[in-house]
């Protein structure tokens, strides 16, 4: 009965009722339910809301719909606003924005009030009703509607309701939800992707319930009073609503209100055209983020294979960003068949953007200063790292064309890379022969495996030494490790000055072997 109390308690001669702006701005809004955490879809949506906005100059707003309150997690709010902070949508208004928005709360379990003195312009018009059936009676319609092999729906018994009956059942505090009724007229939908959409909600569904006996909202009743008291002006969410925009429609008719424009996103499905699903963990965009994918990487990933730009936007490799995207953005070539993710072309992209960042000596810079960073959380209680700017800069050209991640660069396996040998002697036959090795590596201009490989050959053959023990001392000296990449290949990847370096540093810790003395070792 505390639906009924707070229904009645309003007077409405003396409150006064928001009317949607009549207003040329652009507001879109991301909407999630903090049921889960972010994934590929989710993300997919806010992005194509948030270029759109951009486009024209317009708002992006973060409403948090939790009126299920059984479904809640906890931390997911926290956790979708920092996902999307993390990939470089700005929130205008809404949890995570930098400035109070005008149209708040924007958590719909606060906005409750609003809902209970909305609907009450729907009972008082006509457009809805109470519902007193039983969750008894409804599960034995949906069970026959199962046995009779027809769809189960809502029969709309008490939409039939006298008032007498009404005021009896009120007066045994019997409880109730309240429902809005459906009718056979057909609100056209214009949907800015698919084009001209036609779905007469009423042949397929009983009247639904848009208050439940909790008094709080169900999602169509919420998301169209909020999207109209926060002044939406365009509506994009994925395909599966498209159906209940129809519904939504007749709710916007009911009040009286214009409705936003709306446009329905396509499925996002895998590469082999089957759909992707919320329990794929590898959708997440935590895993994303725990992968080592730049934020970027990931949104020219969506937009590659959803579309909305020129044909020849992706024809040439290049990584965009934000403002770019937002600045060549066009609605009308959102592709409306689902959109293929092959994640193949997700690693294109994140080897690219690494390339894109080394174009730039502030972005390097940032770069060199993240991979110092993983080094020293990789190697905590090492205090032989080479650090070096110049040596960082130099690997990460290097890794540019061959590594998807920044963080593979700290792999077991190229341990070498950061780690200089320590205790390791490379013993020559003579300070001369040291220097002959020092001088031919030194005036060695194309320091690519093969060559170095070849030169070394040469070396070992023209001073007698054998080309294995050569080989693993070097291994040694520049390592420390007894196996990974080939020696010749681990020079290229270390750079001549580094290694010039490091040989020298073994070749002094040597003690200088007698003339007649003809070993190369590692001690």
């Amino acid at each position: 009965m505390l639906l009924l109390k707070r229904i009645k308690s309003l007077n409405y001669a003396t409150k006064c009722i928001i009317h949607r702006y009549s207003s040329t701005e652009v507001r879109v809004r991301f909407a999630p339910s903090p049921t889960g955490y972010l994934h590929l879809g989710g993300l997919r949506t806010a992005l194509y809301n948030y270029l759109y906005a951009k486009h024209h100059n317009g708002k992006f707003l973060l409403r948090i719909e939790d009126t299920d309150q059984t479904r809640l997690v906890a931390g997911a709010m926290e956790s979708l606003v920092e996902d999307l902070q993390w990939a470089g949508i700005e929130i205008d208004e809404g949890p995570g924005s930098r400035v109070p928005g005008s149209y708040g709360p924007y958590i719909q379990s606060q906005r409750t009030k609003l809902y209970l003195d909305h609907v009450k312009i729907l009972l008082e018009n006509g457009s809805a009703y109470r519902c007193f059936c039983t969750e008894r009676r409804l599960d034995l319609l949906r069970k026959e509607a199962l046995r009779t092999r027809q769809v189960p729906k809502y029969d709309n018994k008490c939409r039939h309701l006298s008032q007498k009956q009404i005021d009896e059942l009120l007066a045994k505090s019997t409880p109730f939800c309240i429902r809005f009724k459906l009718d056979d007229y057909e609100e056209p939908l214009n949907d800015l992707i698919y084009g001209p959409v036609h779905h007469n909600v009423s042949q397929n569904e009983g009247d639904p319930v848009i208050i439940k006996s909790d008094e709080f909202p169900t999602y169509h009743f919420a998301n169209v009073v909020d999207d109209h008291l926060m002044n939406i002006s365009h509506v994009f969410r994925g395909v599966e609503w498209q159906i209940s925009t129809t519904k939504h429609l007749l709710l916007y008719r009911a009040f009286g209100w214009t409705p936003p424009e709306y446009g329905h996103l396509p499925l996002l499905v895998n590469a082999d055209g089957t759909k992707l699903s919320k329990r794929q963990g590898d959708i997440g965009i935590k895993n994303f983020r725990d992968k080592g994918y730049f934020p970027i990487a990931l949104l020219n990933y969506v937009v590659s294979a959803g579309g909305g730009f020129p044909h020849e936007q992706f024809s040439k490799p290049k990584v965009y960003t934000l403002p770019e995207l937002s600045e060549k953005f066009n609605i009308e070539k959102v592709n409306s068949h689902p959109s293929r993710l092959n994640p193949e072309v997700l690693d294109d992209f994140n080897r690219l953007q690494i390339t894109q960042l080394l174009q730039s000596e502030e972005s390097t810079m940032e770069l060199v200063k993240t991979v110092r960073g993983l080094v020293q959380s990789t190697y905590p209680t090492e205090t032989n790292l080479d650090l070096n700017t110049d040596h960082i800069r130099n690997i990460l050209k290097w890794s540019s064309n061959r590594l998807t991640f920044i963080k593979d660069l700290t792999s077991p396996k190229l341990s070498f890379l950061w780690v200089k040998p320590a205790n390791f002697k490379l013993d020559v036959i003579s300070k001369d022969q040291q220097q002959i090795l020092l001088d031919i590596l030194l005036t060695t201009e194309d320091f690519t495996k093969d060559n170095v490989n070849t030169v070394l050959k040469e070396y070992s053959k023209q001073n007698d030494i054998k080309f294995p023990i050569l080989m693993k001392s070097l291994r040694s000296a520049l390592s420390g490790l007894k196996e990974g990449p080939g020696v010749a290949e681990m020079m290229e990847i270390l750079g001549k000055e580094v290694v010039l370096e490091r040989l020298s540093d073994a070749m002094e810790a040597c003690k200088v072997p007698t003339e007649k003395e003809t070993v190369l070792c590692n001690k």
